[in-house]
């Protein structure tokens, strides 16, 4: 398959302090990444660095063979990075559909399909953004960066404080996604064992480093290796 992201040796952080060092990994078209590790370990820190939006110390990012260390943020999400940040960033002033078809670009993602796999969005289709709950607010971020036509879609704890029931609808989505559409995706998540079952491949960090690397597989069988590496249940 075809690589699309490589990071070589890349140290990285805010200002002067760095938060992630020597971080090296490719990803091919298609692949699926659970990014793990505890609290403050750099998981957020390598999505907001590979959109460009801290201080890159040392290495390269190459995307789809170019180095793209030196773009900038709104470039890097044309050139095909959709981000779903943690905050999720709702317009109180615009509707749902308004949030969509504000940044639509050219592809196979257009509101019916994005109203296909997210049925509770076409019924809010006119609400606004402060009028949507959590989960649906959720929906919202991660169908609008579906709707710029990513080739790699970033997931920052996306079922972060959501009603159990939500976050099936969202694992259904993720998987649809990974296992239907062959997208290409990051998921950073706190609950381990959900990230790895819904992606072939996981990394762990720890103090800004990757401590780890293998199939998802192998480290969901594996509970006593998972427990150690990201302190989780």
């Amino acid at each position: 398959m075809r690589e699309l992201l490589k990071l070589d040796r890349v140290t990285a952080g805010y200002g002067e302090s760095i938060v992630l060092e020597d971080v090296s990994f490719t990803m091919n078209e298609g692949d699926s990444l659970a990014l793990l590790g505890r609290n403050g370990v750099g998981k957020t820190s390598l999505l907001v660095t590979l959109m460009g939006l801290t201080r890159l110390h040392g290495g390269c990012i190459h995307w789809d063979g170019a180095d793209i260390g030196r773009m900038t943020t709104h470039k890097r999400a044309r050139a095909g990075l959709g981000w779903v940040p943690q905050e999720r960033h709702m317009f109180p002033s615009l509707t749902v559909e308004e949030h969509l078809t504000v940044v639509a670009r050219p592809g196979p993602w257009n509101l019916q399909k994005i109203y296909q796999i997210f049925p509770r969005l076409f019924e809010r289709r006119t609400n606004m953004g402060n009028q949507l709950s959590g989960g649906e607010q959720q929906m919202v971020a991660i169908a609008r960066a579906l709707m710029t036509n990513p080739r790699i879609l970033l997931l920052d704890e996306p079922m972060e404080g959501l009603a159990p029931i939500i976050v099936q609808d969202l694992v259904r989505v993720i998987r649809k996604l990974v296992e239907e559409e062959g997208m290409s995706v990051i998921v950073v998540e706190q609950h381990a064992r959900l990230a790895l079952s819904l992606t072939r491949r996981a990394i762990v960090l720890d103090r800004g480093r990757i401590v780890h690397d293998s199939d998802s597989a192998s480290l969901l069988a594996d509970g006593d290796k998972l427990d150690r590496l990201v302190a989780v249940a």
